[in-house]
């Protein structure tokens, strides 16, 4: 399935609309936004270039958070329903993307 890279900029715009920004966007620089990712309280903060948005991968991981929590995010964040390993790795394979 292939997706929108305006309407994935949309959502995320939308969920950061619903947050508190001195907790949700505090320390995070310009051009960045923070997630959380991980299980239940094992969440862990990240912060992310916004980049990031446009690469499939990591918008496949905001259509599973929208499918997951709506605009409603737990954390009071952007959510990333997915293990922080694959995570990890996922960023890794971004960054390295990047760089080339």
């Amino acid at each position: 399935m292939g997706f929108q890279l305006p309407s994935v900029i949309s959502i995320v715009k939308r969920i950061l609309k619903l947050q508190s920004p001195s907790r949700n966007q505090q320390g995070v620089p310009k051009g960045h936004i923070s997630v959380y990712v991980g299980e239940d309280e094992e969440r862990k903060r990240y912060v992310v270039p916004l980049s990031y948005l446009s690469q499939p991968l990591f918008q496949e991981l905001l259509n599973h958070a929208e499918e997951e929590f709506g605009f409603k995010h737990p954390m009071g964040g952007l959510t990333l329903p997915c293990k922080e390993q694959a995570f990890i790795d996922l960023t890794c394979r971004l960054r390295s993307v990047q760089l080339k």
